[in-house]
């Protein structure tokens, strides 16, 4: 693959997040005017904020393993596999949106035992607002999945600008008869624009699909649909169990202290997303291809230059965050309800997670890369050492009143996970195996030459 062709490809990813991002700070900066970090403001991160990391997770498990899957299919046969993943995504989908419904109490009383009685009522209504953007958002992510084997970025790339400016419409339209419900109703609305956008982007690729296709009787294993998928989904689900530990302890620190960690993690991702998105997403189509043909130890050095250059680029961003923290948040979002002492609150917890930019960007990516090449049990293991490292600092601090400690678990963690990462793949890494020969495919799409895989030790 041409080094142009990754640049651009990076360069209309990252257009489409510059979007995302720049919508983004309006979005909080009208939750801050309206909210700033009173006892509402906990409200509202403690019922989206779980509905915002699983709708993530989902839309990462389809881009991350779906893409891999369709693109070691002939063309012809694409339609024929997105048909019967989508049956059966749809069925998955709408169970999470409905028990997120359903279960709202529970699940708030789990990832918000500090809050009062009115703020856990107000907060189980805004998740159950929330819960049908879910199915959506795995919807748009499905097609958007489809548009990937093609390189055609942009529209995926449009979900969180989709959200962000739906969002801010309805929050501001709304407020002044249904209030904090408003952000909900417009997160959904945005989830619910973006799949329809995604959707009909994508039904040339389908109608050819269905033209050109070999066979109508391709049958394609359920197991093989949900493995992928399924790891990439615990991957992508501990990783948000992590920042769940945050909010939920943040919750006993104080009134505005777990919307203090909210706004610090929107500064934080974006951070991640500028780093980690524009090069892994434009890096993994190319990875499924180079494994498909079995250039292992050429996607192995794609995935080391690219880690090279993350690292640097982590470095520099935590350390300009760190420097300008305070006022940068000042002049984002100190106006309204968001007060000099709520600047203090969120540069303190911004302080003890900038580390973990350089954690998270790394583990993200060489995570990803190693679903496309697959290998997805380092990636799922390493994810489990952030929840376990971040548990057992936020057990022996106790109550954080300092908000610097209170995301340092966290921080911690993120490093941690991908130091471990970092040597697992390269003192485990198959460097001697021999190049495999792309496999063929007869009329009816059976394959025709089994390659012989050469088997990689387990982590």
């Amino acid at each position: 693959m041409r080094p142009g062709i990754l640049v651009k490809d990076g360069l209309v990813v990252g257009a489409g997040i510059l979007i995302g991002n720049v919508t983004g700070f309006f979005r909080v900066g009208v939750t801050a005017y309206l909210l700033g970090t009173h006892a509402r403001a906990d409200a509202l991160a403690v019922a989206l904020g779980p509905i915002d990391n699983l709708n993530q997770a989902i839309i990462n498990t389809m881009l991350v393993s779906f893409v891999p899957m369709l693109m070691l299919r002939p063309e012809s046969d694409r339609a024929l596999v997105f048909a019967r993943a989508a049956r059966v995504f749809a069925w998955i989908l709408a169970a999470l949106s409905l028990s997120a419904a359903v279960l709202a109490s529970p699940i708030v009383s789990l990832l918000g035992p500090g809050l009062a009685p009115d703020q856990h009522r107000e907060a189980v209504t805004l998740m159950r607002l929330a819960s049908p953007a879910s199915l959506l958002a795995g919807g748009s992510a499905l097609f958007g999945a489809l548009l990937y084997t093609e390189r055609r970025f942009f529209v995926p790339a449009l979900y969180q600008a989709c959200l962000n400016g739906c969002t801010i419409i309805a929050a501001l339209t709304l407020w002044k008869w249904i209030g904090v419900e408003g952000f909900a109703l417009g997160y959904v609305a945005g989830a619910a624009l973006q799949c329809t956008l995604a959707w009909a982007t994508s039904r040339d690729i389908l109608r050819r699909g269905r033209l050109q296709r070999r066979s109508a009787t391709l049958q394609v294993p359920l197991r093989e649909i949900l493995s992928s998928p399924g790891m990439f989904l615990a991957y992508a689900g501990l990783l948000a169990a992590n920042i769940m530990v945050t909010r939920a302890f943040a919750t006993h620190a104080g009134p505005g202290m777990a919307a203090a960690f909210d706004y610090c993690l929107r500064c934080v991702s974006v951070v991640v997303a500028y780093l980690v998105y524009p090069v892994a997403n434009s890096l993994i189509p190319e990875i499924a291809r180079l494994r498909g043909a079995g250039k292992t130890r050429e996607a192995y050095r794609l995935l080391d230059n690219s880690i090279g250059m993350m690292a640097i680029a982590s470095v520099l961003a935590c350390a300009l965050g760190v420097f300008l923290r305070t006022p940068v948040i000042s002049l984002l979002f100190e106006r309204g309800s968001f007060t000099a002492e709520s600047t203090r609150l969120v540069s303190g917890v911004f302080l003890g997670f900038a580390p973990g930019i350089i954690g998270w960007a790394l583990l993200d990516l060489i995570s990803r890369c190693l679903f496309a090449l697959d290998r997805p049990r380092l990636p799922v293991f390493a994810a489990l050492i952030p929840l376990g490292v971040n548990l057992t600092a936020m057990l022996a601090f106790g109550r954080v009143k300092d908000p610097t400690w209170l995301s340092l678990g966290a921080s911690a963690g993120l490093m941690t996970a991908f130091a471990v990462l970092f040597l697992a793949i390269h003192l485990r890494r198959p460097l001697n195996a021999p190049e495999i020969p792309e496999p063929r495919y007869e009329e009816d799409g059976e394959q025709i030459d089994h390659p012989v895989h050469v088997s990689e030790p387990a982590p």
